[in-house]
């Protein structure tokens, strides 16, 4: 069962669709019926597999267990907001399903996501018997497998990671967010944060920033924000001495973000308008381009990857493992722009590493503690080639 029908659930309905051996059943759920109807519609075109489609509030626990104890999945994919992150997993457990997600919990009143609140629930799905694979997108995700592959092929130990996501497509609107706007101006709109000797150390939003060179890009201005992959990644490689996350924007991207929080546009709280209660940035997010519908129009390409230095047989070494995926190619593919199929097809082969008996055992994981190579195998398979490139100017 997939719950979340915007741009990503598209894209993983269509993967999950072009692998029948692994998935034979298959539903969507979503707070709108409607939108689940349009993609099975078009999923049924493309491959002529059936979809089944029902309507579920993901807030409400009881109207989860409901819907999963009719359906009765044995694995639930939640592409539905990381506000409801928890409530599905208490559905999971009380259902006795399995689940995976490609975001980590963060509460609706506070700009501030940690996976101290997951975690939480390690017992909880090991007593049950239950797996829970946290993170299983492209970052995180990707990134945190890629590390995982590094340490596994080509280190002893990683002491620098530098997590790189550069999108540099063209939507052709003046503004839009490339996933739900609610969280994507949430997250990059924060005070940054990285890793450093054992503490986090905390940044003015954008405050470090530079050029770098993205594969068939060139260079791009790049800014350290936070990311939760850090948070795992430093707990679960110890070796790690710095950790940061970089991410491309645009001036003009940053020049509406600055007006966007400057008039109050992306305040979390409620006001009152009109003797009603609105929190801008949810109507803001109903005037802005929908990020499911900007594929057509999509040019360019987006580049995401992990630039690490560390020792390999007592010598330094840098390694460079990275994916270019066009926004072209992924809307021929499944009607969806690159940002939602970089973050949908790895979903889509975490499920499968779970129906495989690969990445399957009672609790609560991320991505990175698993066995990295059938996931990286895969990538190649599913439309997300790597490429590596070692000793080489990392630029960090």
């Amino acid at each position: 069962m997939i719950i979340g029908a915007g741009g990503v659930g598209t894209v993983v309905v269509n993967k999950v669709a072009q692998n029948p051996d692994v998935f034979t059943e298959i539903m969507l759920a979503s707070r709108t019926k409607s939108k689940c109807d349009v993609i099975a519609a078009d999923v049924k075109k493309r491959f002529g597999v059936e979809v089944k489609t029902a309507q579920v509030d993901a807030d409400h626990v009881p109207e989860l267990v409901k819907l999963l104890n009719e359906y009765k999945p044995e694995l639930l994919i939640n592409v539905a907001l990381p506000y409801q992150d928890l409530t599905i997993m208490d559905a999971c457990l009380e259902a006795g399903v399995n689940y995976l997600d490609t975001a980590n919990y963060e509460p609706k009143d506070e700009a501030h996501f940690e996976y101290s609140w997951q975690w939480a629930y390690k017992e909880k799905f090991e007593k049950a018997g239950l797996t829970a694979i946290l993170g299983c997108g492209f970052d995180p995700g990707v990134t945190s497998i890629y590390t995982a592959y590094a340490a596994k092929h080509h280190f002893d130990e990683i002491h620098y990671l530098d997590i790189v996501d550069c999108n540099a497509g063209d939507h052709h609107k003046a503004f839009a967010t490339n996933f739900n706007p609610e969280i994507n101006i949430r997250e990059v709109t924060q005070r940054g944060k990285y890793w450093d000797n054992g503490v986090w150390v905390e940044t003015e939003p954008h405050e470090i920033h530079k050029p770098l060179n993205y594969p068939e890009i060139g260079p791009k201005e790049s800014y350290v924000i936070y990311h939760e992959e850090l948070e795992s990644l430093v707990k679960n490689y110890p070796t790690i001495k710095r950790a940061r996350f970089w991410m491309t924007f645009g001036q003009e991207y940053l020049t509406h973000l600055r007006v966007i929080q400057n008039i109050g546009m992306a305040r979390i709280d409620e006001v009152e308008y009109n003797g009603q209660k609105i929190v801008p940035i949810q109507f803001l997010k109903a005037v802005l381009p929908n990020p499911g519908d900007l594929g057509e129009n999509y040019t360019g390409q987006t580049s995401i990857g992990c630039r690490i230095k560390g020792l390999k047989d007592g010598k330094e070494t840098s390694y460079y493992v990275y994916n270019n995926c066009s926004h072209e190619a992924a809307y021929k593919e499944t009607g969806a722009q690159g940002v939602s199929y970089t973050t949908g097809v790895p979903a889509m082969i975490g499920a499968m590493m779970f129906f495989k008996g690969e990445w399957r055992k009672a609790g609560v994981y991320n991505v990175e503690e698993f066995n990295p190579d059938p996931f990286m195998e895969q990538l190649n398979k599913q439309g997300l080639p790597w490429h590596e490139l070692h000793d080489i100017d990392l630029e960090l």
